[in-house]
């Protein structure tokens, strides 16, 4: 009983009282004398645990409750108000001052919102009696209006802060491991010593939607779209390739190459909208046992450096993560993936994942020397495509030195490598023989006279017209020696 509602426990507590009055019903004249004997005796009050005494009156108007109820329990329970949920200490006025202030400040505290009504009270008589703090916390819970963090005053802010309000905010899971994953970087709050100068890391991590499993978690010195792709790469020749990833909006994420090598690689790749870290929550937890068991059992390390933590990360989150009893699945994440049904595909080889987190570009072709021109370097063109006016080729912006010409109709076949020009090595004087696009056939035209030439010489002939110059002596001293 000790888990029941009070009004539950109040209710049991009546029957108990007036209980002896309904099995064994006073006789004639007999009522005063068993109500008064009832009052005289101590009951444990539900609401203080005192014990405490009832009045004859309030016994007797209990007694004649339970006697014509075919429910005495469910009649002798404390009774819902008329005007419950309706709120009489605030007037119409400053409930719309309220409101005002909650939509120009959502971040504000309930005790905050209290303090600037009781001033505008103070300022504005007419407006009514000052509320109460728990007055104005129950008005503004019972309308919805609770404390929520401040966006930032941007599109991204203003639509996460509208969805907020307008829409529900629900947990989900999908059905099998590997069919999601979440990625994301987090800040640690520990320095590490590169070189000689100190460096706030960022942590890295892909983790597994359906079993919370940590595919690869490591620390980079910065956050740019080369660490997401090497982060990603490994975390897949690691578990395998999925079938869809989650993360913020942030450039490292949405970067061309990576955008590109996802797409490649058939993985759906979705984000959360601006400002809205709840939608990716399993990652947000995350980062509570980074911060909360990891670093902390590096406080004695002095000077902490970049490989003593990638070292130390990567065996806490196998040997502990991986292996520890998720409060929420009731088992670890790695017999929950283990036990799930696996959707994920092999991961290709490392040659194809450097070509798939690329960006594609088109270039115009020097046709002087055969190159194109990538973030300042220059590369050479392969003979056999001498005569096309524009390439189109794949690079990634953090290596251009690795460039690839590919076939825009052709899903992006490749079709050679190119690499970056080397003039001192031509300056040699070794020129390799061009590479002919059509072999030429070795006969010679039987017809010396190209026949649009024989066309118009028909036609003029045709027309029967005198001719058209008076030759030169020359001319017909060339035409003597051509008889002779």
């Amino acid at each position: 009983m000790s888990h029941d509602p009070l009004a539950e426990k109040w209710a049991r507590l009546r029957f108990a009282v007036v209980g002896r009055l309904l099995v064994d019903p006073p006789g004639y004249g007999e009522l005063g004398q068993t109500l008064a004997e009832l009052a005289k005796q101590r009951w444990t009050n539900p609401s203080t645990g005192e014990r405490t005494q009832f009045a004859v009156s309030t016994i007797e108007r209990w007694y004649y409750m339970a006697c014509g109820s075919e429910d005495p329990i469910k009649t002798l329970r404390k009774r819902v108000r008329s005007d419950a949920g309706q709120s009489r200490a605030m007037t119409a006025r400053l409930l719309s001052e309220l409101e005002s202030q909650y939509r120009a400040h959502p971040s504000w505290s309930y005790q905050l919102h209290t303090d600037n009504l009781e001033a505008l009270v103070e300022q504005k008589p007419s407006l009514g009696p000052s509320p109460s703090y728990p007055t104005v916390r129950r008005t503004m819970k019972k309308n919805g209006w609770r404390k929520r963090p401040r966006k930032r005053d941007t599109p991204g802010g203003r639509r996460a802060q509208q969805r907020l309000e307008r829409r529900e905010v629900r947990s989900y899971e999908v059905s099998h491991p590997h069919a999601l994953w979440h990625f994301d970087g987090h800040q640690g709050s520990r320095s590490v010593l590169a070189g000689e100068q100190w460096h706030r890391p960022v942590c890295l991590c892909f983790l597994d939607d359906y079993s919370r499993l940590g595919c690869h978690a490591q620390w980079y010195l910065s956050e740019d779209a080369e660490c997401v792709m090497h982060g990603c790469s490994q975390a897949m020749m690691k578990r395998g390739r999925p079938r869809s990833a989650l993360s913020d909006n942030g450039g490292a994420m949405t970067a061309g190459e990576i955008e590109n090598g996802f797409l490649g690689l058939s993985i759906v790749h979705a984000t959360t909208l601006s400002e809205s870290p709840y939608q990716n929550g399993k990652q947000e937890s995350f980062w509570g046992q980074i911060e909360g068991r990891l670093l902390p059992m590096l406080e004695s390390i002095r000077p902490l450096t970049l490989p003593v933590l990638n070292h130390a990360t990567h065996a806490w989150l196998e040997q502990e993560y991986n292996r520890s009893r998720h409060s929420e699945l009731g088992e670890s994440p790695l017999q929950r993936m283990l036990a799930g049904n696996d959707v994920s595909r092999p991961c290709p080889s490392l040659d194809e994942l450097n070509f798939q987190f690329t960006i594609k570009q088109t270039r115009k072709q020097r046709l002087s020397d055969g190159t194109v021109s990538i973030e300042g370097i220059r590369f050479e063109v392969p003979s056999r495509f001498r005569t096309m006016e524009r390439l189109s080729v794949r690079y990634a912006r953090w290596e251009p030195s690795r460039a690839y010409l590919v076939d825009p109709h052709a899903t992006d076949k490749v079709l050679a490598r190119l690499y970056p020009q080397d003039k001192r090595k031509n300056a040699d004087s070794r020129r390799r023989t061009l590479e002919p696009s059509t072999p030429l056939s070795p006969t010679e035209p039987s017809e010396p006279v190209p026949p649009l030439l024989r066309k118009l010489l028909a036609e003029y002939a045709a027309t029967g017209l005198p001719p058209a110059y008076v030759p030169h002596e020359s001319e017909l001293a060339t035409k003597e020696q051509d008889r002779g």
